[in-house]
């Protein structure tokens, strides 16, 4: 949504070969996607009601890096198209599952305030990674470099964590070893 506004507000012009991004500012993608995003930065900020959305966005997300990422490279060798849908995928998925883990994790804490302070931090993020992108773009691919490898860091952790509480349950007769 932030991307169509900026091109449709003439702030952002995009390099030649990627017109295929123009679709971003059509009115009917800006209309649907500011709804979307409405609802994200709403559903973003009441706890276990994000984890919900990011149950749904576990599949929405990826596929959407992909599809994106298409429309901007264009048409490529069939090899490289592969290789790029997978590398944008596979990105897409391990900084949403590191989100998500995260915000499910701080959804466990007893007082109000982190959730909406995690949530406030992500759009602070999220739109200076973009305006980044808009400004510098060779740093800010440095910059998801290193994102992406925390993300991949987070997501390790957090699942060794997770494995280590459920096998904890099972030692205490909490959950049986069949489920």
């Amino acid at each position: 949504f932030v991307t169509g506004l900026a091109l449709r507000l003439g702030w952002l012009d995009l390099l030649t070969g990627y017109s295929e991004l123009e679709v971003l500012a059509n009115p009917w993608v800006l209309g649907i996607s500011g709804v979307l995003f409405l609802l994200e930065a709403c559903a973003d900020k009441v706890p276990w009601v994000d984890s919900a959305w990011d149950v749904v966005h576990t599949v929405i997300r990826p596929v959407g890096g992909v599809l994106l990422a298409m429309g901007a490279l264009g048409q490529l060798d069939p090899a490289l198209t592969v290789v790029a849908g997978l590398l944008t995928g596979g990105t897409s998925l391990i900084t949403h599952t590191a989100k998500a883990g995260t915000r499910a994790m701080i959804n466990l804490s007893p007082e109000p305030v982190s959730n909406l302070v995690a949530s406030t931090a992500e759009d602070t993020f999220v739109l200076g990674g973009l305006s980044l992108v808009a400004l510098a773009p060779m740093p800010a691919f440095f910059v998801f470099l290193v994102v992406v490898v925390i993300a991949a860091i987070v997501v390790w952790k957090t699942s060794r964590f997770l494995v280590r509480g459920w096998q904890r349950l099972r030692q205490r007769g909490v959950v049986r070893a069949d489920g």
